[in-house]
């Protein structure tokens, strides 16, 4: 209940605070979007530039407890990829796509990227591929998201942070 009343009062948070984000006027149509597409609470949202495209990551725990992440267009309004989360690199949908070792995709994210990773998410792409998102903090402060494809090892993904709104309670770092 506890949980609920937090979350609840960071939806509400975000929806109040459109003088603060006063340039990011596609939040109520992305999440409006995102509530069409999955029931269930927000549970973080993230502005980021996505290679000069600037993107909502908004991410919804269902009724189950299951996480789920949708990538939505701030312009559009449209989401463009859904993810679901997994617990760890154990997960049987994970470890059935998984040929690289987290080590080593951590080490091919922070190679392209130095920094420290703040967090790790597991993630089952929309198709069934498994990939890591590590959140790494540069020198400068900067939290840039680098995804790596679990099976290949290959970046497939990069996303600076602008702001966030919320934070999972099992996030790893």
């Amino acid at each position: 209940m506890k949980k609920t009343i937090i979350r609840s009062a960071v939806i509400l948070a975000i929806l109040s605070s459109f003088n603060t984000y006063a340039a990011d006027q596609g939040i109520e149509k992305c999440i409006s979007t995102v509530q069409k597409q999955k029931t269930g609470e927000i549970v973080k949202l993230e502005k980021l530039n996505a290679e000069g495209k600037a993107v909502y990551e908004i991410e919804i725990e269902d009724a189950n407890g299951f996480e789920w992440e949708f990538m939505c267009d701030v312009n559009s309004g449209k989401v463009f990829e859904t993810e679901s989360e997994v617990s760890s690199v154990n997960s049987l949908a994970f470890k059935s796509k998984m040929k690289v070792t987290e080590e080593d995709a951590k080490a091919i994210a922070l190679k392209a990227y130095p920094g420290v990773i703040e967090e790790v998410e597991y993630e089952i792409e929309a198709n069934g591929d498994a990939s890591y998102e590590f959140d790494i903090v540069n020198s400068k402060n900067v939290e840039t998201k680098v995804e790596v494809d679990a099976a290949t090892g290959k970046i497939i993904e990069v996303a600076i942070e602008e702001w966030q709104i919320g934070e999972e309670a099992d996030e790893t770092k």
